[in-house]
């Protein structure tokens, strides 16, 4: 099959202009349609077009089919308000004493913000500590229009009509992602469900037992599973072309520290591999023309690598088989996003450096902010600009281009750790404890 009709084929699986599927959207490239509002207020409710109550503590991005939003949430059976550590600090301690949750799953009108449904996936005692910067409901759903997948990690995978019906669900075992270095601080799984085709990809970079797997997604049926030997990592797979011996197939590629790589998604063998890069792997990998970029951070390395998609084999040291690579200019939490030849790289710190895809060729950086506020969410664009916001809810739209020009900045009035969603000119955001509606007044 041709590369072209391949992409074409891929990309239809998502129905990009009506939806969005899955983390960072159709294609997981974060782009969306139409022409958001520049400014708003979530206080007094400026371009605000609706508000919905969200409750317990999740980090979950919203996903929308149709007429649809769908998110995760973690809610405490005492009624209580979880614990959450904004900022940029480095305590790796976990929280401790947390009592019974319910893992739930819920469903909003996409008009009005009404809840549609909710249900409850399992309740307990978590079976994993979480950080006190994370939550047990951080993987972001994934729907095809007809199934809704949604991760709790340890509490299991579980698949849904969109109606809310249970259709089938799976018990992965005990998903401890945490610290290598120091294996009592657990952090919470995060690595979001991708669908592709009749394949539900999960990766689960954990203490123990470590594997990227396929599953049916009309029963459930294991399909395949690789075993890997990284340490804990945080992100999600993502699904683009390889091309090699004159043929086009689809790869998985899964970000690592000591075990980046990319798997063959009929059958999960490895189809090369990747040593280095930051120790705590947490962007996910980004398909872009004929590189997949590649970038990590924490300990002594934070490189992007542009990896060629026709990859083979060990990688580490081969310069063949990159377009280019940064040393220092990696992402430690957020994902990057690229448009139109463009890359953007924002650091937890706020520190936005832009890239030629083509050459590698930094063509600016740019300070968000004071440098006190960390930035958790990745970027999102659509109608020519990009949208990055800080873990205080605080904006910054951003004119996309090779040289740095801000349009404006907004605040929401409340936390932000997810990714935002944008269809059709409005932008769907999570806060703490409310899904939020942007969009402009003419309608």
């Amino acid at each position: 099959m041709k590369l072209a009709s391949l992409l074409l084929a891929s990309t239809s699986l998502f129905a990009a202009e009506s939806n969005w599927p899955q983390f960072r959207g159709a294609g997981a490239n974060s782009l969306g349609t139409g022409a958001p509002p520049v400014k708003w207020n979530g206080e007094t409710g400026e371009n605000i077009l609706w508000k919905a109550d969200v409750p317990g503590l999740g980090h979950s991005s919203p996903v929308i089919w149709g007429d649809r939003i769908f998110v995760s949430t973690s809610i405490s059976a005492d009624g209580g308000a979880a614990s959450l550590k904004l900022g940029l600090y480095g305590d790796i301690k976990p929280v401790e004493g947390e009592g019974k949750q319910s893992f739930d799953v819920l469903c909003f009108e996409r008009k009005s913000g009404k809840l549609l449904w909710q249900r409850t996936a399992a309740s307990g005692v978590p079976k994993v500590k979480r950080h006190t910067k994370s939550t047990h409901a951080n993987p972001t759903p994934a729907t095809d229009g007809k199934h809704l997948v949604v991760s709790f990690g340890s509490e299991g995978l579980y698949t849904y009509d969109l109606n809310g019906k249970l259709l089938w669900k799976k018990d992965l075992g005990i998903l401890d992602a945490g610290f290598f270095r120091v294996p009592s601080a657990q952090w919470g799984y995060a690595s979001s469900p991708v669908i592709h085709g009749d394949m539900v990809i999960v990766l689960a970079d954990v203490q123990k037992d470590s594997f990227l797997a396929a599953f049916d997604i009309k029963t459930g049926k294991e399909m395949w599973r690789t075993a890997r030997g990284d340490v804990p990592t945080f992100g999600t797979p993502a699904v683009g072309p390889h091309a090699a011996g004159g043929t086009t197939g689809l790869q998985v590629v899964v970000n690592g520290w000591k075990h980046t790589g990319g798997y063959d998604l009929k059958t999960g063998k490895e189809l090369w591999r990747l040593n280095g890069g930051g120790d705590i792997p947490t962007p996910t990998p980004v398909f872009d023309g004929g590189v997949v970029v590649v970038t990590s951070a924490h300990g002594s390395d934070r490189p992007i690598f542009a990896i060629r998609t026709d990859a083979a084999g060990d990688i580490t040291g081969r310069k063949e088989a990159m377009a280019w690579a940064q040393e220092r200019a990696g992402n430690y939490m957020q994902t990057p996003l690229i448009a139109d030849g463009i890359g953007y790289f924002c650091m937890d710190n706020g520190i936005l450096s832009v890239f030629q895809m083509a050459t590698g060729e930094k063509l600016y950086q740019q300070r968000l902010g004071g440098g006190v506020s960390g930035f958790s969410g990745s970027p999102v664009a659509a109608g020519g600009r990009l949208y990055i916001t800080n873990e205080d809810g605080h904006s910054y739209v951003i004119e996309q281009g090779g040289a740095y020009k801000l349009v404006a900045e907004n605040d929401l009035g409340e936390t932000v750790m997810s990714t935002a969603a944008i269809l059709d000119g409005v932008i769907y955001a999570r806060g703490r404890s409310h899904l939020f509606a942007i969009a402009g007044k003419k309608r």
